[in-house]
């Protein structure tokens, strides 16, 4: 088969499931990861006769996407800020939405040597792509599972990124008797347990519910316990700075205010959702 005949039979299998756009995305995701192709160069090069080992390739992974595995998954790559990272069902698949936090991170502080905590660092793509925007920062990162750090490790090796990496759970870290952060990120749970029949099956059935849902009884329970940690961590006019649940941030400004942050505000995303609270100790 020729690569524009295979293409064409990945379209047409996924067609009944997904709209025009996102097969688009597949179709380059898959080009990129297998053959190293732009879109250019399918154009280039869409009479050329492919192996069997490459049409068969195309074939599985459509058959693997029509039950819903996310493709990021299926490849274990995707594409954040700039950079290729590895992501395994132990990490969360990093959204659009969290890039801008990394560009006002980095835009709002220019000095260098800064030091940063992330909070639930996932496979690591906010404390990587912080160590490689911002002016030689000193990166901690802590993750409560072993699993995602290890892929977080991964990719930090890979992307030459100075992170230091540490196995902690934020729910039971003690306040620190030194403060010491001049930042503090997170993109922790925020997802409310009654949430769940609006999502979609490809995040439900493969993504780490961990690190995804909060009692619905308790919504800001990961959001108390950073504000804890950080309003000692933080040092003096040190920065917080969070990715929420849209339904919450009036909610989660009052919490911070109410452990002594100031300049509390709440920023939408490019959605014009709001996506982001940053707060000053």
């Amino acid at each position: 088969m020729t690569l524009e005949e295979i293409l064409r039979d990945f379209r047409q299998r996924l067609a009944p499931c997904y709209p025009a756009g996102e097969i688009n995305g597949m179709e380059m995701a898959m080009l990129d990861n297998v053959l190293n192709y732009s879109r250019v160069d399918a154009i280039l090069h869409g009479g050329d006769e492919m192996s069997d080992f490459i049409a068969d390739k195309f074939v599985a992974v459509a058959g693997r996407l029509l039950k819903h595995e996310p493709i990021q998954y299926i490849l274990g790559d995707t594409y954040f800020h700039g950079h290729h990272f590895h992501v395994t069902p132990a990490t969360l698949i990093p959204r659009p939405e969290t890039e801008q936090l990394i560009d006002m991170i980095a835009d709002e502080n220019r000095a260098t040597d800064l030091r940063v905590l992330d909070i639930g660092t996932g496979s690591g793509c906010i404390a990587i792509s912080l160590a490689r925007a911002m002016c030689f920062p000193q990166i901690d990162a802590i993750d409560i599972s072993h699993e995602a750090l290890s892929v977080a490790k991964e990719n930090a090796k890979r992307l030459k990124a100075n992170v230091k990496f540490i196995q902690a759970d934020i729910l039971a870290m003690p306040q620190p008797t030194t403060p010491s952060y001049d930042i503090i990120v997170s993109n922790p749970p925020y997802i409310a347990d009654s949430e769940r029949a609006e999502m979609e099956h490809n995040v439900l059935d493969y993504e780490p519910h961990s690190a995804l849902f909060v009692p619905d009884d308790n919504p800001l329970l990961f959001y108390r316990a950073i504000a804890h940690y950080a309003s000692a961590a933080l040092l003096p006019n040190g920065k917080l700075y969070l990715e929420i649940n849209s339904r919450f941030p009036s909610e989660t400004c009052k919490l911070l205010n109410q452990y002594g942050f100031t300049d509390t505000q709440a920023i939408n995303d490019y959605r014009g959702l709001p996506r982001f609270v940053t707060a000053t100790r």
